[in-house]
């Protein structure tokens, strides 16, 4: 009896053959095994596109963390070696280690150094100096370490932090890439150098808080934004004019409610700390650093006087000749592309208020002010050069137009390393300090602990976290110790030889020498 062939119900013929029969036919096995690699090739590109997909998001933290590292590690030895070298100096690092030291014992900032300077007496407040309530939150580091080389590492690591609001900001215009460009840019720029090899100053807060202001806001986390410019006014008296010149950005760039919420934001601030907070602290109606005699007395007469004369302020705004070079150090790294962002008016109160000043160095480039404005003349660059290339007709060539720009930027300002700061770390010279530090060491040495001591400006550091510095100056502060230099000039000694005579009338005065060599002189008066 012949077998039924007939497909049953549901089934084809082909369901019904004999799987051995079909492994007879020679091409059947080869084409399974075709199918099983094509699978096997998909899943082997998913994994690999996978891998790939994880590996490029994490290479950019982790080489925008390698940037921060490396900065911060650089600006510290810069500010640590020059610490054990004798180049820091009382005015402004002691100043600022004994307001923190203030802090830490939760007390009053107060900044002997500087208020007997003043010769308003060791009880003087910092804020009257300078309003940096800020600096209250670098205390918690004093109780690990109490001393000015945690103001020297935590500058560092601010200065260097500030590279990350910069990478996002300029992440979302020009791509990761080129952004990690302008990090290095930022990390290496010249403003953050001078700042790192200067001692410690509360500008080291602006560029991370300038920064985080413009790249949240970018981003549309207008809190956060809010936030950071909150913080910036409790950097110093003046930020309001840094809060305020973005307020203006916002209203040239149409949004008109937030920039004119900043700008109030900003002057009131600058009203409430200037005309109430610091004189009850303890400083006068214009401030001990007032510097703008030719215009005024006060604020106002100030204001008056240039609304009188705009001409003679836009002349002393370029005159002299250093002003020129400062603003072209400033706008040449970033291919001057700034000025094609309205971004770059948050800098612009910032400049006038150094320029229309009579303070020669706030003019130049070879201290710590131009770092109040690095990251918003960055940022502006970036701005700029987006504009720019969005202008062209081809949306790819605007877009590699943007990665030739960060290129360029990182170059020159890598090739001004060695013009500023950060140059010497390459040179073996640095690390050696001058022949004269090892009496410096003795000479400190020869200090006993708890004591209050005047002390030449660039020994005052190695004394501050053991003793109470006061500045060693043509005028007696009559402390018991003295720690005096007749070799080489010293602030705020006018002229040299006025050193050695401050010495003789000091031994005149009952002093006796307790160490002398190369140059040290330590004086004690006997109780």
């Amino acid at each position: 009896m012949s077998a039924d062939t007939t497909p049953g119900p549901g089934r084809t013929g082909a369901e019904e053959t004999d799987p051995a029969d079909a492994g007879d036919r020679p091409d059947s096995g080869a084409a399974g095994l075709m199918a099983r690699a094509a699978g096997l090739a998909r899943r082997i590109d998913g994994f690999v596109g996978r891998v790939d997909g994880s590996l490029r998001r994490r290479a950019h933290p982790l080489g925008l963390g390698a940037t921060v590292v490396l900065a911060a590690c650089a600006y510290a030895v810069l500010g640590l070696v020059k610490l054990a070298t004798f180049r820091a100096s009382i005015f402004d690092l002691v100043i600022f280690d004994q307001a923190v030291r203030g802090y830490a014992g939760l007390g009053p900032p107060t900044a002997p150094a500087v208020g007997v300077n003043y010769g308003l007496g060791m009880d003087f407040l910092q804020l009257a100096d300078h309003f940096s309530p800020i600096l209250a939150v670098l205390a918690p580091l004093y109780w690990i370490h109490d001393g000015p080389q945690t103001l020297i590492v935590a500058q560092a690591v601010l200065l260097a932090l500030a590279a990350v609001p910069v990478w996002h900001y300029a992440a979302r215009r020009l791509g990761p890439v080129p952004a990690h460009l302008v990090a290095v840019a930022y990390a290496v720029s010249w403003p953050v150098a001078q700042t790192a090899g200067f001692d410690f100053h509360e500008v080291a807060f602006v560029p991370l808080l300038s920064a985080i202001m413009i790249e949240r806001f970018d981003a549309g986390r207008r809190g956060v934004a809010v936030l950071a410019a909150l913080g910036l006014l409790l950097v110093k008296e003046d930020m309001g004019l840094l809060v305020a010149g973005f307020g203006v950005y916002l209203l040239v760039t149409r949004r008109r409610l937030e920039g004119t919420a900043f700008v109030l934001l900003a002057l009131a601030a600058l009203v409430t700390i200037r005309g109430v907070l610091m004189p009850l602290a303890g400083a006068g109606e214009a401030g001990f650093h007032w510097a703008y005699g030719r215009w005024g007395a006060t604020v106002g007469e100030a204001a008056a006087g240039l609304a009188r004369d705009p001409l003679g302020a836009l002349w002393q705004f370029v005159s002299p000749e250093i002003k020129v070079d400062t603003l072209a150090f400033l706008f040449w790294p970033v291919l001057l592309t700034a000025l094609f962002s309205p971004l770059t008016l948050m800098a612009v109160p910032m400049i006038a208020e150094r320029f229309l000043g009579d303070r020669p160095q706030w003019w130049g480039p070879d201290h710590h002010y131009n770092a109040f404005i690095v990251a918003a003349l960055l940022c502006a660059g970036v701005d700029g050069a987006d504009r720019l290339g969005r202008r062209l007709r081809n949306r790819h060539a605007g877009r590699e137009a943007g990665r030739y720009w960060a290129v360029g930027v990182c170059v020159i300002a890598i090739t001004l390393i060695p013009r500023f700061a950060l140059g010497n770390l390459v040179e073996w010279s640095f690390y050696e300090g001058d022949p004269h530090v090892a009496a410096a060491r003795e000479a400190v040495s020869a200090v006993p602990d708890g004591v209050v001591v005047e002390a030449v400006n660039h020994v005052g550091p190695a004394l501050t976290s053991r003793t109470t510095v006061l500045l060693w100056g043509p005028v007696p502060r009559d402390a018991p110790w003295i720690v005096a230099d007749v070799d080489r000039w010293s602030f705020p000694f006018g002229a040299h030889e006025l050193q050695r005579q401050r010495v003789d009338e000091a031994l005149r005065s009952g002093y006796r020498p307790v160490f002398e060599r190369d140059g040290y002189i330590v004086l004690n008066r006997p109780s």
